[in-house]
């Protein structure tokens, strides 16, 4: 089973997904980069945004990781949704993704993935 967090843009994200109903149906089809999980389940443990601009990712991160371990819900992977790539490269967003996935990466030791559906 593949347990993972998304991370969304607080801004858009009920602009051009309401209520993260994209990444919900991404991940029941296992389409756009939910199709890495092709023969496993998907168990969605956290759903957060990003903390607003310009971006307060990291702490929001420790907080979604630290409660994790205190419900007992380990998550193995972090998705960077699909609207955060949409605010940075239409909406203005100052985030560089491949910094902050790397930021993630050295933090909390997980697979971080840059994307969520395809829509």
């Amino acid at each position: 089973m593949a347990r993972i967090a998304i991370i969304s843009c607080k801004k858009i994200k009920d602009v051009t997904c309401v209520s993260c109903m994209k990444c919900f149906k991404g991940v029941k089809e296992k389409a756009g980069e939910f199709a890495r999980y092709e023969g496993q389940e998907i168990e969605v443990v956290a759903m957060g945004d990003c903390g607003d601009c310009p971006g307060l990712v990291m702490p929001k991160l420790v907080l979604i990781h630290d409660l994790a371990g205190v419900y007992g819900r380990e998550i193995d992977a972090i998705h960077l949704g699909t609207c955060m790539v949409r605010a940075t490269t239409t909406a203005g967003c100052p985030l560089k993704l491949e910094e902050l996935a790397a930021k993630i990466r050295e933090k909390f030791n997980k697979e971080v993935i840059i994307g969520t559906h395809p829509w």
